[in-house]
C-alpha cells in the first residue's frame, strides 16, 4: 500500500503501516498526554506517542517556561521517555493538539525523531501517513558525523 493511505501496510522491503485502528490508539495516547502538558503561556497543549521497535508506547507532552525559548516540546519528553524506559527505534509517530487534532513536528522535532525513528520511521500527518524520509528528506543525521 502506498503511505498515503494511513490504513494500508508496505512491502516487505518498505515500513510497516499501522491500520486506522493502530493510528486511533496512538492518537488517543497523544491526546491523553497533550491534557497533562504545562502551557499557561501559549494555551497551546501538544501531545505525542510512538511504538518502539519493541512494542512499548512512548508519550510526551509539552511543556512551557517563562523565558519562552527553553520550553520543551512534546517530542522532546516523548524522546526522553524512549532512552528512560531501554531505548530503541521509533517505528510509529502522532503528535495532536489539545483538541486531539493531528499537527505536524516543528523543524526542531523532525530532526529528533529522525535520530531516534530513521528514515523508515512512520508518522501520522496532516497530509496522511509519511515516512521520515518523505518528511525530512536528505536529512542529516549520525552517519554525517562517521
Amino acid at each position: 500500500m502506498s503511505p498515503d493511505d494511513p490504513h494500508g501496510a508496505a512491502g516487505a522491503d518498505g515500513p510497516s503501516y499501522p491500520t486506522g485502528e493502530e493510528w486511533a490508539e496512538l492518537r488517543a495516547a497523544a491526546h491523553d498526554a497533550a491534557g497533562r502538558a504545562y502551557a499557561p503561556y501559549s494555551g497551546y497543549a501538544v501531545g505525542a506517542a510512538a511504538i518502539v521497535d519493541d512494542g512499548r508506547l512512548v508519550t510526551g507532552c509539552n511543556v512551557e517556561n517563562a523565558s519562552y525559548g527553553v520550553g520543551l516540546c512534546a517530542e522532546c519528553g516523548l524522546v526522553s521517555q524512549l532512552h528512560l524506559t531501554g531505548g530503541g527505534i521509533l517505528r510509529r509517530f502522532v503528535c495532536v493538539n489539545g483538541a486531539g487534532e493531528v499537527i505536524m513536528p516543528c523543524g526542531r522535532c523532525r530532526q529528533l525523531l529522525f535520530e531516534n525513528g530513521g528514515r523508515d520511521l512512520v508518522l501520522l500527518t496532516v497530509s496522511g501517513a509519511r515516512t521520515m524520509d518523505e518528511v525530512l528528506p536528505d536529512a542529516f543525521g549520525p552517519d554525517d558525523l562517521a
